[in-house]
């Protein structure tokens, strides 16, 4: 009996080892394990470019790093000549004005407005060298910056206000031997910074991403995935995948999340049904801006004022400007719900010269979708207002000029008179300027796709189907269960109700009154 008892008991344990490796062999077999498996192992270069004779010497001048460049990677340099970076510039369709070219050259924003006569300072972000105003030759080789998103010393930065020229501080030698794939270094200098400074454009991308804590982003947390933004980012000959849509129209180039989870990545059927028309990052981006505030409103029409004839800056609490003299107030949030709207992937734009109706929010790129488009679904947005200058006479914006490089250039930075940096600045984009001045509304629309939360912080149910302010309150033109209220669907559904109820007791009657019939017959 005993024999008989532990040989069964060896074939519970037989079987539960068995149903548990199988078990775990499922869970490990799953898309997302193999997506984690992925990006465990980080591939190392096996070039050692501090052993290259070439770069072993003094460099003199950035071009002369590029030139080492080329002398090797043969051919990659027009391939960044043909990029989006280096153009800052692109051909698409823009529905109601055709085919044109958009870019950071003819686009404005509510932010630092444009570049046209601010390039000494805007193009720090351009990875080239010297871009210091509209004569810079973009079919000059030489002034393309390898190192800008090449450098793997961490040594590496822009000059401030030197038209992308390296600071002066920088050891190209160093620099040059330290080079490899890019890292969120690279990307982030720029891209975490956008605007001004940190956090100021996006909400999601600011320099808590540089190490983020998987509770601020789980694909790029070190103790997660520990993902680098070129491992989404893609590029092919230099083209990236990605593209931001205050600078693109049209939907392609795209980086979606489906490519790498696909459009049903949940296990529950329910959850993947939505995503029909819900974009993962609804449910996945539950707040952003989480560590560092954001900027919501900016207000240039109060610029300008001055303590004993000098420019000035007031900080709250925490120390994040307020006021600033050269740029007026502003409005910061952080840890912030994001705004929904529908999106089917193309947009329009306002560019130079455009007309505007003052009397409204001007919208500078507009996002297109509704419910009924079979593209469209639901995505979360910072929207960032401002008040910025425009011609009353003309009725379209100003580019005003706001960098000043010499005395007397009509920079409003240097000089603090509207009517001179709008003079000017109109002058470099070869518009007229009537003499009159005023602050329009604005308003620009920024998708977020960044700050991912772990999938215990997501968005609930209940945050969304309910009655009382819910995420999507203010997103109308469809039916949502748990928000909306529509008295005939009320009063036919309590009908159904009570008719089914009232089946089941008739039901249930007649079966209690037959049988009590047949057991008394």
């Amino acid at each position: 009996m005993k024999r008989i008892f532990f040989s069964l008991l060896a074939l519970g344990l037989l079987a539960g080892l068995v149903t548990t490796a199988l078990h775990k062999k499922s869970i490990e077999s799953t898309p997302l394990a193999q997506l984690k498996d992925r990006y465990a192992s980080k591939a190392k270069s096996s070039v050692d470019h501090s052993m290259f004779p070439q770069l072993k010497k003094r460099f003199n001048t950035p071009q002369e790093v590029t030139a080492a460049c080329i002398a090797c990677h043969n051919a990659r340099h027009t391939e960044v000549m043909h990029s989006t970076h280096w153009n800052w510039e692109r051909t698409e369709y823009i529905e109601g004005k055709g085919i044109r070219t958009i870019g950071k050259r003819n686009a404005l924003n509510n932010f630092c407005i444009g570049i046209s006569g601010n390039e000494q300072s805007c193009n720090k972000c351009h990875i080239g060298f010297g871009y210091a105003d509209a004569a810079f030759n973009f079919n000059d080789s030489l002034n393309v910056d390898c190192l800008a998103c090449h450098d793997n010393s961490g040594t590496y930065l822009k000059a401030p206000g030197g038209a992308g020229m390296p600071d002066t501080s920088v050891d190209l030698t160093i620099v040059a031997q330290h080079v490899g794939k890019p890292q969120r270094t690279n990307c982030g200098t720029c891209h975490f910074f956008g605007g001004g400074g940190n956090n100021v454009k996006h909400g999601d991308l600011e320099k808590s991403m540089f190490d983020p804590t998987r509770d601020i982003d789980v694909h790029m947390a070190s103790e997660g995935s520990d993902m680098q933004c070129v491992d989404c980012h893609t590029a092919e000959k230099h083209q990236m995948l990605g593209k931001m849509y205050s600078v693109s129209s049209m939907n392609r180039g795209r980086v979606e999340c489906a490519h790498c989870h696909s459009e049903m990545p949940h296990a529950d059927d329910v959850l993947n049904n939505h995503t029909l028309k819900v974009a993962c990052q609804t449910c996945h981006i539950p707040t952003y801006a989480k560590v560092n505030p954001t900027k919501l409103f900016w207000d240039w029409s109060t610029a300008g004022r001055l303590k004993d004839g000098q420019p000035f800056e007031e900080k709250d609490s925490a120390g994040t400007d307020v006021y600033m003299s050269i740029k007026g107030s502003f409005v910061w949030g952080k840890n912030l719900t994001p705004d929904y709207i529908w999106f089917n992937g193309t947009a329009s734009h306002y560019l130079i010269g455009d007309t505007l109706d003052p009397s409204r929010p001007l919208k500078l790129n507009e996002l297109y979708g509704s419910y009924d488009d079979p593209d469209a679904k639901i995505y979360p947005v910072k929207i960032h207002r401002a008040k910025q200058i425009y011609d009353t006479e003309y009725k379209y914006l100003i580019q005003p000029k706001t960098v000043s490089t010499k005395r007397g250039d009509g920079g409003y930075w240097g000089e603090f008179d509207w009517g001179r940096a709008a003079e000017a600045g109109m002058k470099l984009v070869n518009l007229p300027y009537s003499g009159k001045y005023g602050f329009v509304q604005t308003e620009m629309y920024l998708p977020l796709n960044h700050m991912v939360s772990p999938k215990g912080k997501t968005v609930q149910c209940g945050e969304c189907h309910t009655r009382e302010n819910g995420r999507l309150a203010d997103l109308g033109g469809f039916y949502l269960p748990g928000r909306n209220y529509n008295p005939w669907v009320e009063y036919l559904g309590a009908t159904f109700l009570v008719l089914t109820l009232a089946g089941v007791l008739f039901h249930g009657s007649v079966r209690f009154i037959m049988s009590r019939r047949r057991r008394g017959s």
